[in-house]
Order: C-alpha cells, then structure tokens, then sequence
C-alpha cells in the first residue's frame, strides 16, 4: 500500500520525444532510450519544478498513459576534441506521463534546519507546478523538451490499463549524492523495475541493493540566509505576486 504524503505533487508529464538513458554509457557514440522514465530523470523534473537543499524530491510512482513507440534519428553530438559526429539515437516518440512524488527533508544538510517548514514548501512546489515549473522541462535530455501541468494521479484512460505485467530487467535507478546521503563517493544504483498495467511504484533509493561507485565528490556549502534565502521569504515574495 502507497504511503498518503501531504507534501505530495501530481502532475501530468508530455513532449514529443524523449531519451532515457543510463548515465554511465552516455560517452558518445549511438544512444537508445529505455522504454520508461528512470527515478534519477523524474526526480531531476520534480527539481526543476521546485527545490532547494533542504529537501529531497521521492518518486512514489508514474503512470504510463500512451504507448510506448520509438523513432530514429541521426544527430550530431559534439566530440570532446571539437568539431561534431553522426550518431544514430533511438527515442521514444509521443510520451505522456502521470507522476506522484514527495518531498522529504535533506537530513545530511544540518545547516539548513531552519529552513524545513513544510507548509511554505509545500505551497511553493505547488504554485510553481501550476506555472510549468520554475525551470524548463526537459525528457532525459535538453533536446526533448516537455511540459508539466498539475493533474490527480489515476484517472483518464491509459492505453497500457489492461497491460498486466511488464518485467523490464535491472535498470539505472539513480544516483546516491554525498550531500544527500554522505560520505564522499558518488553512487550510482539501479534496481529491477516492474510495471503492471501502466504503473511502476519505484523503490525507495535506501531499498536498492545494487551500487556502483562513479567519483569521489565533494559536498557544497550552504548557509542560510547567504548562498540559500529562507523559505519565509520566497513564500512572502510569491504571495505579493498574486
């Protein structure tokens, strides 16, 4: 049974392309999307609707609304030595997506205790939802722009509703960020994605086994009130603005 979280967001989730891939084989060369969003990418969407280091986008679940379709096309990335090359890249054409996420305060961020105040969060991830999100909206890559508007998770007709279930292996899940887990190293984890007519309900980052170290990074500093301004402010800036 899905957890009711107050801080919860519902939103529908579309463009015309998208490219989900694993970050670790994204060096160049012929990219194919995975046939559905990762964790690490909608939760890079719920950033760029709203977020601050204090807390911690969760995906809970997504919702696949259309059927999955890939096209083809021939791109030209650029090489690290300059200049372009021709690739050939494997997109999923016409996405849609209802998704459900909440946020959770970043308990590795000490610092920023006195920014947790949930109800301004809260207000806040939701005014810029029904915005389109205070940053663009991007599928995967800058090159599949998308769009985000609030929606209430599970209704419309989906043409995967009768679709039963869907084994799509080990996939990339996300990555374990020292700011957000600590320590110094850089994790990538991925776990074995199940979808059932439409739906998969994402472990939780802490319920995935398999890990694979990437770098050694290190954690940003952030002081309140200097390099993060206090909720109560945004909240009070927003308001006036309505």
């Amino acid at each position: 049974m899905l957890t009711e979280h107050r801080n919860s967001i519902e939103f529908k989730l579309s463009g015309r392309y998208a490219l989900f891939t694993d970050p670790l084989t994204k060096v160049g060369g012929e990219k194919f999307s995975y046939q559905v969003p990762t964790y690490e990418a909608l939760k890079g969407i719920c950033k760029s609707i709203y977020w601050k280091p204090t807390l911690v986008w969760v995906i809970d679940e997504v919702r696949v609304m259309k059927r999955i379709r890939t096209q083809t096309k021939g791109t030209k990335p650029r090489e690290y030595s300059g200049g372009n090359t021709l690739a050939i890249y494997t997109f999923l054409a016409d996405v849609e997506y209802q998704v459900r996420a909440h946020f959770e305060w970043n308990t590795a961020r000490s610092e920023l205790a006195g920014d947790r105040n949930e109800g301004k969060h809260f207000n806040i991830a939701k005014r810029m939802l029904e915005r389109g999100g205070r940053q663009d909206i991007f599928l995967g890559t800058r090159d599949c722009q998308a769009y985000v508007e609030p929606c209430a998770f599970g209704t419309g007709c989906s043409e995967l509703d009768s679709a039963d279930e869907l084994a799509l292996g080990l996939m990339f899940h996300g990555f374990d960020y020292p700011d957000e887990v600590g320590g110094e190293t850089l994790y990538a984890r991925f776990a074995r994605i199940v979808m059932r007519d439409g739906v998969i309900r994402f472990d939780r980052p802490e319920q995935c086994t398999v890990r694979k170290p990437v770098r050694t990074m290190s954690v940003k500093a952030f002081g309140l009130g200097s390099s993060v301004r206090p909720v109560e402010e945004e909240w009070t800036e927003l308001e006036k603005q309505l």
